[in-house]
């Protein structure tokens, strides 16, 4: 008996313990609660908790926007006045015949997917504040619309909210009605974060440049997701106007608008659980402060700024329990090389890397001033030279981050400096970062994937429906994922987040994420900055390694002993010019290069 006793406890614990369930048990929780609701609960919070439900309709879109994209998308209750009155509009037949209300709740989606993107399309060109400006003017235009147009919307005194057929004419059918649409809600927008379109979103809020580098093309992507929570906001506005039985323009204010908003920024960036539990929070909390409702914008205020001083993560870093975990110490990078042929195999030639007298200024300021460049697949070339010489700015020019006013970057048959950022990298050319680019609130493997976005073949609503090619993708990029980990000696902090990582191993995260395009040219920026002698000793072999599969390297670095040790060919700039190019062996002994740069 003991012995089946001392067999059975760990197997329960670890069991508990796993992290799928320890993920899934606050959903089952939140999940128990909601269905078995009217059993217990009276008929004034039956109200309260449709409500809820009807505002996680519209946060459920909204927190792509703002939470995984980092858009400030604050004034979105003009999608909310929107579906509510063409709902509401249809329904009464005040303008064409009736329409049934679910017929009337479909229109009204697709018209806030529209508009949801005319909304959105500032954000493509506006930054921060300047886009959440637009949007706070765009739910006044449509506030004031509502209330001029009187002959459609009943102007100040309103337009009776549409009433759903059986079982949903009743409080509490309709209450599971609402709770049926934000549950599927919850589930489209679980299968986006977990998707490459999701981790595609956080890598163009945190990290941009490194998203263009990956091919990750931000207005397309962008667009989609404002279709959506466009989309997903009429819908709430739809139920919201049968929540409220009438509605005027006073029922869409500005609070309400930072309500949602609050709401997303207090759950937690990158986070689905988190902003769901926000909202329920900001939607119950003023029935417990009443007599405060006046002060209610003025609370919300104060409850965000304490969440940002006190839990900065929000109410997703309280349920992040694993990342609470204390590191190993004294870690050790150890790459295995080896596995790079399974991750660089070559099907074609790649053609070669060339700059034709490329010239680039600011201003007065020539930082590239007529540069020939070849960078041959297959070998490690080094560029080396003094501060300001031009060297990451040659890189930024192959990337498209800058384009030249004169010359070009060619590869193969592709001209580079006339395609975008992310067109680049569908031509294999893979890069790295002075200061290492990563969403440092996302784990390690999610980083590394990132790198293989444009690999995926499922589409976004292949992934919001989680249809089979949505799960090819996602078994495909997290092996191919754990593949370039191992590579480079991470595999076992897969799971860890980004930003709890020593410096070393950042360098080498980015370095996988470079891995995962499969690079036919892969730019390297100072890569041993900040690492000990045995780590640049170890990042030397694995560039060394990436040359071998047939991979051009272009090598920025100061660490001049890592540059003759590993690379076939040497380019020395400075002051934007090409002072001299050729083996290690001849620079070595170049006296305009040991005069200018290596010093002797």
């Amino acid at each position: 008996m003991d012995m089946f006793t001392s067999g059975a406890r760990p197997a329960r614990a670890s069991f508990w313990s796993s992290p799928a369930i320890t993920a899934a048990l606050p959903w089952l929780v939140l999940a128990a609660i909601a269905v078995a609701l009217p059993l217990y609960g009276s008929g004034y919070w039956g109200v309260i908790a449709t409500r809820a439900c009807v505002y996680w309709v519209l946060v459920a879109g909204l927190n792509l926007l703002v939470g995984f994209a980092g858009q400030l998308a604050i004034g979105w209750v003009a999608l909310l006045t929107l579906g509510a009155y063409i709902t509401a509009v249809l329904s009464a037949a005040n303008v064409l015949p009736e329409v049934h209300p679910y017929l009337a709740l479909a229109i009204a989606a697709i018209a806030g997917a529209l508009f949801g993107v005319i909304v959105g399309l500032p954000a493509l060109r506006l930054r921060t504040f300047y886009f959440a400006i637009t949007t706070l003017g765009f739910a006044t235009i449509v506030r004031q619309i509502a209330l001029a147009w009187a002959s459609v919307t009943g102007g100040g005194v309103g337009v009776p909210g549409p009433v759903f057929p059986p079982p949903f004419d009743s409080q509490w059918g309709f209450y599971y009605l609402c709770l049926g649409f934000a549950a599927i809600c919850t589930w489209m927008t679980v299968n986006i974060a977990n998707s490459r379109f999701g981790r595609a979103l956080t890598a163009i809020r945190d990290a941009e440049v490194a998203a263009e580098a990956s091919g990750i093309a931000k207005p397309r992507l962008l667009i989609l997701v404002f279709l959506f929570s466009g989309a997903t906001a009429a819908i709430a506005g739809g139920l919201f106007a049968s929540l409220q039985s009438y509605i005027t323009p006073d029922a869409f204010t500005t609070e309400l608008s930072v309500l949602f908003f609050i709401g997303v920024l207090i759950g937690g960036r990158g986070s689905i659980i988190g902003p769901l539990l926000g909202t329920i929070l900001l939607t119950v909390l003023p029935e417990f402060a009443a007599p405060l409702v006046a002060w209610s914008t003025f609370l919300y205020a104060v409850l965000l700024l304490v969440i940002v001083l006190v839990i900065p993560g929000g109410i997703a870093e309280l349920l992040d329990f694993k990342n609470r975990k204390p590191l190993e110490t004294h870690r050790a990078l150890v790459p295995r090389p080896e596995l790079l042929k399974r991750l660089l195999a070559q099907d074609d030639d790649p053609g070669t890397l060339t700059l034709e007298q490329v010239e680039l200024h600011f201003g007065g300021v020539r930082a590239i001033d007529g540069l020939d460049l070849t960078i041959l697949p297959g070998q490690v070339h080094g560029l080396i030279g003094p501060n300001g010489s031009g060297k990451t700015t040659t890189l930024n020019v192959i990337s498209g981050y800058y384009n030249p006013q004169r010359g070009r970057a060619v590869l193969k048959d592709a001209v580079l400096t006339q395609l975008s950022h992310h067109r680049r990298a569908q031509l294999r050319i893979a890069r790295t970062f002075q200061t290492p680019r990563i969403v440092g609130e996302a784990s390690v493997i999610e980083n590394v994937m990132i790198g293989g976005t444009i690999d995926g073949t499922g589409s976004f609503f292949e992934s919001l429906f989680a249809l089979p090619r949505h799960w090819q993708d996602e078994k495909k990029l997290h092996e191919t994922a754990m593949l370039a980990l191992s590579a480079v000696g991470l595999e076992s902090l897969a799971g860890v987040r980004a930003d709890r990582l020593q410096h070393s191993e950042l360098r080498f995260v980015e370095i996988a994420r470079a891995l995962m395009l499969r690079p036919a040219f892969v730019l390297l920026d100072e890569p041993a900055a900040g690492l000990s002698v045995e780590e640049i000793r170890r990042l030397g072999a694995l560039v060394v390694e990436m040359a071998k599969n047939g991979t051009g390297v272009l090598l920025v670095e100061h660490h001049a002993d890592l540059i003759f040790d590993i690379c076939d060919h040497v380019t020395v700039l400075n002051l934007g010019k090409k002072l001299a190019a050729g083996t290690p062996a001849e620079i070595r002994s170049h006296r305009e290069v040991v005069s200018a740069y290596l010093g002797g």
